[in-house]
């Protein structure tokens, strides 16, 4: 007897909440135990789908973990967009974009060594490091046309806001790696700190 099997196609609706389960829990997971301990397994699981589902829509773990940097990057966008609406004018909204990084970037132990571990991978893969410095781009470009717009409101007086926000990224990478054994860097009361630490940059540089 010849048995036929067939497998039922998801319809794009159902197939995209999948995939979205499957990306967020894997960041999740990426954020707490590091790219090389977790399993496709334990993702499939934690999304709650099959791991059949899981290569319906990855073909690796590679692709996995390029979905989820995705993820990441989109979420940073999505809250500095935020912080922006909750600002009244342009230093304002520097300010809480700044917050929101030192807070995320620094102070969240999760991020950190998603970031950390993602470095580290993009050193042997060119394809995640490539996305890790336009993802960078991005971010050093949303920083200049902040400092920018307060300096034309004259609430800042930076002559190159460019240079200002490369110190400025670098000083904010830098204390991220100290924060990972020096945990005095990484404690919430110094968030605004921090923070201030960092306007002195942009305005002492520009």
């Amino acid at each position: 007897m010849l048995v036929i099997m067939t497998i039922k196609a998801e319809s794009p609706r159902k197939q995209n909440d999948s995939r979205d389960r499957l990306v967020r829990s894997a960041f999740t997971l990426f954020s707490e135990q590091g790219f090389d301990q977790v399993t496709l397994d334990e993702i499939a699981a934690s999304a709650g789908v099959t791991k059949g589902s899981l290569y319906w829509h990855f073909k690796s773990k590679r692709e996995v973990i390029l979905a989820a940097c995705q993820y990441y990057y989109r979420r940073w966008q999505r809250d500095a967009f935020e912080m922006i609406a909750n600002g009244d004018d342009p230093r304002t909204q520097l300010r809480n974009v700044l917050k929101m990084s030192v807070e995320k970037c620094l102070f969240d132990e999760r991020n950190r060594l998603f970031t950390t571990d993602l470095f580290v991978l993009g050193m042997r893969d060119p394809e995640v490091l490539a996305g890790w410095g336009q993802f960078f781009s991005t971010v050093h470009g949303f920083y200049v046309r902040l400092v920018q717009a307060a300096s034309e409101a004259g609430l800042l007086k930076v002559e190159s806001p460019s240079q200002s926000v490369d110190w400025m990224l670098s000083a904010l990478e830098g204390i991220k790696q100290r924060a990972a054994f020096e945990k005095e860097f990484a404690i919430p009361s110094q968030v605004e700190q921090v923070v201030d630490g960092l306007e002195k940059i942009i305005v002492g540089i520009g």
